[in-house]
């Protein structure tokens, strides 16, 4: 019951590999974007931030789909990467990640955003009559102030992604050892008779992977919060 086989170590490894990196590549956009929505009042700010929010409220499968037209092989986007960089996207790995990081994107900017929102323009200000440029103001007080809601933001996002099911297996499919993920693996193992050990045993362990990330995101922010305070 607990031995993990060679099959579900893949799942496992390939799920982490690609919630990292879906992760990590979203991060500054994330950021960008927070800043934008959070910050700056213009004509088209309700529509870009519906735009961004939009993943949230469509069906994951509709999400897949539209990443298919897209950066399968024979859509604008993907035959372009394709033809011009030998990039391929859909049915391999790195379109899980992109799939991932698109799902987890609204959770992700949405947090950061309420840390933007929650800075006290004035210790900017007074930053910025001192000398320091725009960059640096942003590097030294901005960032520093803001990181509990990337932190959380970020784990969220990690989190979101080790759950991905819907848009990943339509854009991605659920082939063993490429694109099988954690939830693909548990939906497979429904399927088949006497799977039922195989999949209580992967949906046990994320949970505790996504509740590990959740409270580490929490402790890394109450942490950093108390070191901002009292700086």
């Amino acid at each position: 019951m607990l031995a993990l086989t060679p099959e579900e170590l893949t799942a496992i490894k390939l799920s982490l590999r690609v919630a990292a990196v879906a992760t990590l590549v979203s991060l500054p956009l994330g950021i960008a974007a927070a800043m934008l929505i959070g910050r700056c009042r213009f004509l088209g700010r309700p529509l870009l931030n519906a735009f961004i929010l939009l993943p949230l409220v469509l069906p994951p499968v509709v999400t897949g789909y539209v990443l298919l037209l897209l950066f399968g092989r024979q859509g604008p986007i993907g035959h372009f990467l394709a033809e011009t960089f030998g990039i391929v996207l859909a049915f391999r790995w790195t379109g899980a990640a992109l799939a991932c990081a698109i799902m987890g994107f609204p959770l992700m900017v949405r947090a950061i955003q309420i840390s933007v929102e929650a800075v006290d323009h004035r210790l900017e200000q007074a930053a910025s009559t001192l000398g320091a440029s725009r960059a640096w103001v942003f590097l030294t007080v901005t960032l520093p102030l803001i990181a509990p809601g990337i932190i959380a933001g970020a784990i969220l996002a990690f989190a979101r992604s080790m759950g991905e099911f819907g848009a990943t297996i339509t854009f991605v499919s659920n082939i063993p050892g490429e694109t099988q993920t954690l939830p693909s693996l548990i939906y497979t193992f429904t399927q088949v008779p006497g799977g039922d050990a195989g999949a209580l045993r992967l949906t046990l362990i994320s949970i505790g992977i996504s509740l590990s990330a959740v409270l580490g995101a929490e402790a890394a922010a109450q942490f950093i919060g108390r070191r901002v305070r009292a700086s």
